[in-house]
């Protein structure tokens, strides 16, 4: 991999822009903000912004969230614009940005999307998030409190809190050096990774209610459709942390989460126990993406169809 510099490569830029992915996680929010507020101190004559999509309620006190750009107004186009934690065609209506920028930047851990798609590319797929890979580009003599609660938020949700196959001793090494700041890190993961809403909590019982086990119990499928969410009046929020739900399952190997968004329109999360099963593989034949044991695409048709062919792909890698 060539040197990447990321103050060196923003330097003569008088406007900054920074998006992530569509429906953007903790990791994605984490990541985008972190960014933003190192590169203000870096450099405080340059004018920076943070386009994403809405990230949601549980995000709500996290610091900079008034930062996060949602409407995506028309702007000049930027001197330098950094997509974060994907690849630039999952960055939905920050893709005018990218594709009028006069430089782009992708930096991402993601080995779907490991040759990049900016001008230049930063990819570390061996890292636990594109946080991590952000901790060790940056100065960390210039981290601050801000900037190590964002980061450590990210690490966090993209490990899982640490329990994920993807934390190495050198994961917890950087999250222990973030605490370091004092931040309630406790309160920062109850409210952004733990806590659901009494709705939610109901609804994702419901799912795991109704799901349903296929070859020979080593893959749960939990599906949610137009009517189910009406019934609860379930958001996309509701839908968070559903798939983990039924991956903790006892003899599941890996799980699959379904929920409809328009009629017609469908989002699955795959996550896998083992390295029996790549569920990145699998998104990806469906143009989605992500990680070894964590993954998701979508889906234009009939349920029973995207549920068939996931269940297929993942016989195929179960040998049954």
């Amino acid at each position: 991999m060539m040197t990447f510099d990321l103050l060196q490569e923003t330097k003569d830029a008088k406007r900054i822009g920074i998006t992530g992915h569509i429906k953007p996680d903790g990791d994605c929010i984490g990541s985008c903000l972190a960014l933003l507020h190192y590169l203000e101190l870096c450099y405080p004559d340059k004018e920076c912004e943070v386009f994403l999509e809405d990230p949601g309620r549980s995000f709500k006190d996290i610091p900079l969230r008034d930062r996060i750009n949602t409407d995506y107004p028309e702007r000049e186009p930027f001197d330098v614009f950094i997509v974060c934690d994907t690849n630039k065609e999952r960055t939905g209506a920050a893709l005018k940005y990218f594709e009028k920028a006069k430089k782009t930047i992708n930096i991402d851990h993601h080995v779907s999307n490991s040759n990049g798609t900016g001008d230049v590319n930063h990819v570390v797929p061996g890292m636990s998030s594109c946080a991590e890979v952000l901790y060790d580009l940056m100065d960390n003599t210039k981290i601050d409190a801000v900037m190590a609660e964002l980061i450590y938020m990210a690490i966090a949700h993209d490990t899982g809190v640490f329990r994920f196959s993807n934390t190495t001793p050198d994961t917890m090494r950087k999250a222990g050096s973030l605490l370091e700041f004092g931040f309630d890190f406790p309160k920062l993961l109850d409210e952004t990774y733990y806590v659901k809403t009494f709705l939610q909590s109901r609804f994702q019982a419901q799912i795991v209610l109704e799901s349903k086990r296929y070859l020979n119990g080593q893959v749960i499928v939990g599906t949610a459709d137009k009517r189910m969410m009406d019934l609860f009046g379930a958001g996309k929020d509701d839908t968070d942390g559903a798939v983990g739900e039924l991956r903790n399952t006892e003899g599941v190997e890996c799980a699959i989460f379904i929920y409809e968004r328009t009629p017609g329109s469908f989002k699955a999360s795959l996550r896998a126990s083992s390295d029996k099963v790549n569920v990145a593989r699998i998104a990806e034949k469906f143009g989605g993406g992500g990680h070894v044991r964590a993954a998701g695409c979508e889906y234009e048709g009939a349920m029973e169809d995207m549920i068939y062919m996931l269940l297929t792909e993942a016989a195929a890698q179960l040998g049954t």
